[in-house]
């Protein structure tokens, strides 16, 4: 279940990252590439704090030892790093901009 999160959670932030920076912009906090899915990919509340829960999680997990992960919340990041897949895929290639 740990490792399933770990992926999702940072094939999501990859793939966030990736629409931001195709917007020109850089960011060097976590948490925010989640908090401008809206406006980098026009992706609602629904998937950002999903994200953005997982990120609460992810930090004690990674600099404490201590992570907490269930079904559910595996599930739902699945869930949203599919959505922000798809958006990523429908967006131009940088050169053809």
């Amino acid at each position: 279940m740990e490792s399933r999160f770990d992926l999702a959670y940072n094939a999501a932030h990859a793939l966030c990252l990736a629409a931001l920076r195709w917007h020109g912009y850089r960011c060097g906090n976590r948490y925010l590439v989640f908090q401008l899915l809206p406006h980098t990919l026009g992706l609602g509340p629904e998937v950002w704090r999903v994200l953005a829960k997982c990120h609460e999680i992810r930090n004690p997990g990674e600099y404490e030892g201590d992570l907490n992960v269930d079904e559910r919340i595996v599930t739902d990041l699945i869930k949203a790093c599919s959505a922000v897949a798809v958006k990523v895929n429908e967006m131009s290639p940088i050169a053809a901009r």
